[in-house]
């Protein structure tokens, strides 16, 4: 005969099982929770790093620029023409009246004809001019002298009748006396006003003169001018030194005032360096410059800072010394730093790529014999081209991660994997 069991003991003992395993994942659960995510692995070869040093940073900016002559002067067209013939090349040593180019213009040659022809014109009317004045003053001065021969005839009848009446009123009648005496009065008169014509005449005769000189010294300046232009159809340098630049064609047409060429002072050259305008402020007349030109360093002296911004940059100008390197040259690329401040007892480091200065950020310390790198919060100082002064967070021997770090951000700890 079966006996029936109890199902319960069974039951119970599933349930603990259940029980102790649903504890046991939460305990998991809530231990995975309390755990540090993992650490990301960094190529150490992809990431640039520098070690912390203490001592002296010279503070310094840097901008591209070029070489351009201290002395140079822009050859341009006096008038329009077209260009027949180029003379001398780019390059080429030329002296001050060394021809450079050679052009025409028939117009111009058609100005300076008339010109020349209202200049003669205006001579052959000076020259009939003082001789039609001359003839004037000789007619006036013969009518001048016929009219004082006369006045002495009638002074003398005049004398004669008064002496004549005189002695005895029969012999001379009063009316006669009258008439001589009136007749001296009429000449006098005519001489007087025949004097005062001839006074007039010769004023008026330098006043046309002087008008007939004044209008020919015009016509020969317009003449002097248009000779001018032709000549400049010759076009010379006008300063002794090289043919840097001549930008024509033979046959082009060139308007007035064009550039035709560019000549320099061969030997004496300056750098004009172009600073970001952020970095500018602290630029001085006189501080010592280094300018790179790829193959030699200059060192030259800031002369000028240019008051203007323009595209962002400033404009400073460095002088240079006399004897400059064989790569030095003209229009040669160059790049320009100037030292604006020398710091002494400072911790500085190589300048990140996501620091600016005065700043704090966070920057990754190599830890743990170079196995990892540890974010730790950094305040940066002054910064120069390629160092940033160090304030606060490192200390002398760190070695810190320089490279952007930004795609790390959600991290405070990285792996480094040689």
């Amino acid at each position: 005969m079966d006996i029936a069991r109890d199902p319960k003991p069974k039951t119970r003992k599933r349930i603990i099982q259940w029980s102790v395993a649903a504890l046991a994942l939460i305990g998991v659960t809530v231990g995975l929770r309390n755990l540090d995510p993992a650490a990301p692995t960094v190529d150490a070869a992809t990431v640039w790093m520098d070690t912390v040093m203490h001592g002296t940073m010279i503070r310094q900016v840097r901008g591209p620029g070029t070489l351009v002559p201290e002395q140079m002067r822009w050859v341009t067209a006096l008038t329009a023409g077209r260009v027949e013939q180029i003379m001398v090349l780019p390059g080429t040593v030329i002296e001050e009246n060394t021809v450079i180019i050679r052009m025409s213009n028939p117009d111009v040659d058609i100005a300076l004809l008339q010109a020349q022809q209202a200049l003669n014109t205006a001579e052959a009317t000076l020259i009939q001019t003082r001789s039609t004045l001359q003839t004037q003053r000789l007619t006036q001065a013969g009518a001048l002298a016929q009219l004082r021969n006369q006045l002495q005839n009638a002074q003398r009848d005049q004398a004669i009748n008064q002496r004549l009446y005189e002695t005895n009123p029969e012999l001379v009648a009063a009316t006669e006396l009258a008439r001589t005496r009136d007749a001296v009065t009429d000449f006098e008169e005519r001489v007087r006003l025949e004097e005062e014509q001839i006074e007039l005449l010769a004023v008026s005769a330098v006043d046309q003169v002087n008008a007939q000189l004044v209008n020919i010294s015009s016509l020969t300046d317009i003449v002097d001018f248009n000779r001018d232009r032709v000549n400049s159809m010759e076009v010379t340098a006008g300063v002794s030194g090289v043919l840097a630049e001549l930008p024509l064609d033979e046959g082009q047409w060139v308007q007035s005032g064009e550039t035709l060429a560019r000549v320099v002072q061969p030997g004496r050259l300056k750098a004009e360096v172009r600073i970001p305008q952020t970095q500018a402020q602290d630029i001085a007349v006189g501080q010592v410059a280094y300018i790179d030109t790829r193959n030699d360093t200059i060192i030259g002296q800031v002369v000028r800072i240019d008051p203007s911004v323009q595209n962002g940059t400033v404009t400073i100008d460095v002088a240079l010394p006399r004897d400059l390197p064989r790569s030095a040259r003209p229009d040669l690329s160059i790049d320009g730093s100037v030292v604006i401040q020398r710091l002494d007892d400072v911790t500085y480091v190589g300048r990140p790529a996501y620091g600016q200065a005065n700043q704090r950020v966070g920057m990754f310390l190599v830890v743990e014999d170079g196995q990892y790198a540890q974010r730790v919060n950094v305040m940066l100082g002054a910064s120069s081209v390629n160092e940033i002064a160090v304030l606060e967070g490192l200390k002398e021997g760190d070695i810190v991660i320089l490279s952007d770090m930004s795609q790390w951000d959600g991290f405070d700890r990285v792996r480094l994997r040689y």
